[in-house]
């Protein structure tokens, strides 16, 4: 299964095409019908593509939040879109190690200080308030991290191995981990 395409509420379609076409992002189609009208970009490199416009949605203009983009690095990605005159969040980072905490003071300032793999973070938003959140991604996560790999957080290294340990234990209801996490879920949770 891939996620290919996700649907965005707005209130302006061609406030929102503007808005996308000044990040840079490549537009896919933009088509009308009677009181339709569906526009769809896609970030440069990705493959999943947003689509927005008219009678696409019944979701509030504004509602989707926490759109993550992968960028290796999360100073360029932050000065690319200041250089478009896009306002974005300075760098921000998560005290605890593993993932940003929305509305928490887990937050810090800055990227993280070691530069540690999906550990650094910026946010920005559209006119309609869907929001989207560049993570900082340098190495992936495959599920094993091997020993004196220091690319992720310490917290981040001791919840995979964690998980990759409960991989081979199975408890009859299926590939359980201390906590009732799974490998899944914490790929996911990680980015």
């Amino acid at each position: 299964m891939n996620i290919e395409v996700i649907v965005l509420p707005v209130a302006d379609a061609d406030r929102a095409k503007r808005f996308y076409d000044d990040l840079g992002w490549r537009l896919d189609l933009d088509y009308s019908g009677d009181d339709y009208r569906v526009i769809q970009f896609t970030p440069p490199g990705s493959g999943c593509s947003i689509i927005f416009g008219k009678n696409v949605t019944t979701a509030l203009p504004g509602s989707v939040q926490g759109l993550h983009l992968i960028v290796s690095d999360i100073m360029t990605a932050r000065n690319e879109l200041d250089r478009r005159g896009i306002a974005v969040s300075d760098a921000f980072h998560d005290s605890g190690g593993i993932f940003h905490h929305a509305g928490s003071g887990a937050l810090a300032a800055g990227s993280n200080p070691q530069r540690k793999s999906y550990a650094s973070y910026a946010t920005f938003s559209d006119p309609d308030g869907n929001s989207w959140v560049f993570q900082e991604i340098t190495a992936r996560l495959t599920g094993h991290i091997e020993d004196g790999d220091e690319s992720f957080t310490p917290e981040l290294t001791d919840v995979v191995r964690r998980a990759e340990a409960g991989q081979r234990t199975r408890d009859g209801a299926g590939e359980k981990v201390s906590g009732g996490l799974n490998l899944n879920s914490i790929m996911v949770a990680a980015g």
